[in-house]
This record gives C-alpha cells, structure tokens and sequence, in this order.
C-alpha cells in the first residue's frame, strides 16, 4: 500500500521516535458516566508497538461511539488507548518493530481501536490507507470508520450483489452518507431515510433514489410502492427498536438485515414468521473490539472497492463542521443535538 500514499519528504526527514516530543495533547473521558464529559490533557506520546506506525494526526472525526465512552457506556477494548477517537488522518512519524507497508512521511487515513483524538495515534499497519490526494485532511481524517464500518457490513456480511437494492437507515448520518455514495456509484439502487427535508434532499443528492423523511412518511409503505411490493434486499441500520419488524417487513425474498447500532433500543417484539417465509437473515455486527488481523482483511477490502471512488473525485466525505481539538466540547455538543449531516471532524495542530 505505501507506494500508493502520498509522502511528506521533510516530515520524513525531520521526524524519528528520538525526535518527537515527549508529550501531547489527547482527549479522554472525564468522570465518565452520565456527568461525563470530553477532557483536553496532556499525556505521554504512545509508542508504536510491533507491526505499529506512529502517526502525527492532522484530523480525526466524532463518532457516536465517542459519546457513548464518556458516558461510561462504551469502554475500550482491553488493551486499547482510553483516549477517545475511532480514526484519524496524519503523516506516518515512527514506525513500530517488523513495519513493512509504511515508510515516514507517509500520509495516510487510519482506523483505530481508540487514540484518534490526539496529537499522535499508534495505529495497526495493516488498519491504514494511504490519504486519497483529492481529499483536505479534514475530509480525510473522517473517511476510515465510515468507510470500514459500511464495507464490512454490506459487503462483507450481506453480500451485496450486482443488480440488488439497499436501504440505509440514518442516511444523513456519517455513515449514511458513506453508504449512499458508495452503492450508488457501484451502481446499486439505493433507498434512505432521514428526519427531515433537507435531510432527506441530501440523501437524494448523494444518490439515494428515494429519500423517505421518517417524520412523515413510513417507509414500510414507501418501498413497497417504489419496488412494486417485492421489497429490497439488504438494509444497514442502526436504529434498532421498532425497526427490526419494520425491517422485517421491507425485505424481499432472501433479503439481508444487519444493524450496526441501537439507537432506538435493542429489545424488540418480533414476529418471525416472515423471517421464515422470506427465508432472510438477520446479522449484526461491530468493529472496534476485532483484531489487527481482522481489520487488515477489511482494510483490503475497503482499498479496492472504495478507495478507487474516493481518489477519483466520484464520491467524498460530507462533511458538517470543523473544530480545532481544543473545542472538543462543543463538537460533542453538536453531535449530541442530532441536528448534524455527515461527519463532524476535530482538526489537530
């Protein structure tokens, strides 16, 4: 992957492990739990580990993760930095024991465990790619969750196949927004909901065919209409809740339902008898806590059917606002109102 990256040669030359500083600025929860609240501190620089690059971070984006951790409901994977951020984008500054894919100066775009909000993020080789030339580094530094997370779960997990139909839930959100544009230019017919008109007129912009505004519109009898009852074949959702039986109800024969969150509750009252009859599947699914190996696999994955669309221009992240780190309150704020569309990114430095 390092000969596609773009290179920052005097970074590379000014930059080893002996010359960085001792410190930097990161974010971590404060007293989390329901008072919680994101901290700006300083704190020792993380040292790549094995198969580790240090990366020197430019941009890292809010996820609803993030939020989640500082109320205490989203703790870390053992092992991984309690340090708040799921991505980041930077130039490549150290690289850890038996790194092969990476050199310094590298610019790349990186998926991590936790660590994102911060100077300096060690993140897996095998988690990077290399920062797409058209992108800002705002724009790149709110590409790596997105991009893994609607992979790995349409893709991977529901197969979508040449020919067939989506449905994204939270088309507005970052990773409705992702979704959209990647399906749509792979050629996909792409459904979306969305609270709001100029929610759901994003979504159609973005590609979506039909954009259902969920506060009047159900989007049960709105996708029966435009599939002429048939239904479509795979939804990504992270509503959860009432949804699942809604979801259930929306999807054609050997149709494909995986939800990626619960924003709305993870118990449900389900009929499965469609389950049954439609002959569908049920999955869900999460990322952060898999292994660097695990991540490697859909990094590849990403790079190929992706990465493509993103280095020629033919999508790109929305995104819906920028604070420097230091106003990491207000972005969560911001977050935490619903009222964003796409990506809301922390620029570092």
């Amino acid at each position: 992957m390092a000969e596609l990256s773009g290179r920052s040669p005097s970074f590379a030359r000014r930059f080893s492990m002996n010359d960085l500083p001792a410190t930097m600025r990161a974010v971590r929860p404060l007293s989390p739990g329901q008072d919680g609240r994101p901290d700006l501190i300083e704190t020792a620089l993380p040292v790549p580990g094995p198969g580790e690059v240090l990366i020197a971070v430019k941009a890292t984006a809010l996820n609803r993760a993030d939020l989640m951790q500082v109320k205490g409901l989203y703790p870390p994977p053992q092992g991984a930095s309690d340090i708040l951020g799921l991505e980041c984008a930077g130039v490549v500054a150290a690289l850890g024991p038996g790194v092969t894919r990476w050199r310094l100066g590298d610019e790349v775009c990186a998926l991590v465990a936790g660590g994102g909000y911060a100077e300096y993020c060690a993140a897996p080789e095998g988690s990077c790619l290399p920062k797409p030339a058209r992108l800002t580094w705002a724009e790149a530094g709110a590409t790596a969750e997105a991009f893994f997370t609607v992979w790995t779960n349409v893709s991977d997990r529901c197969h979508l196949k040449a020919g067939e139909t989506l449905l994204v839930h939270g088309g507005a959100s970052g990773i409705g927004t992702s979704a959209i544009q990647l399906y749509a230019a792979r050629g996909h017919t792409v459904f979306a909901t969305a609270g709001g008109p100029e929610k759901a007129a994003l979504c159609a912009r973005l590609g979506a065919k039909r954009a259902i505004d969920y506060k009047c519109e159900d989007f049960v009898e709105v996708l029966k209409a435009e599939t002429g009852g048939k239904g479509v074949d795979v939804i990504l959702d992270m509503v959860g809740g009432d949804y699942i039986q809604r979801n259930i109800q929306s999807l054609a024969l050997e149709g494909r339902l995986v939800n990626i969150a619960y924003q709305n509750g993870a118990a449900a009252s389900v009929n499965f008898l469609a389950v049954l009859l439609k002959r569908l599947t049920i999955t869900a699914s999460t990322l952060r806590a898999r292994t660097a190996a695990q991540k490697a696999e859909v990094a590849a994955g990403v790079a190929r059917d992706a990465w493509p669309l993103l280095e020629s221009g033919r999508i790109a992240p929305v995104i819906d606002s920028v604070f420097p780190l230091e106003r990491v309150a207000e972005a969560h704020a911001r977050m935490a109102t619903g009222a964003h569309a796409g990506k809301i990114v922390l620029t570092v430095g």
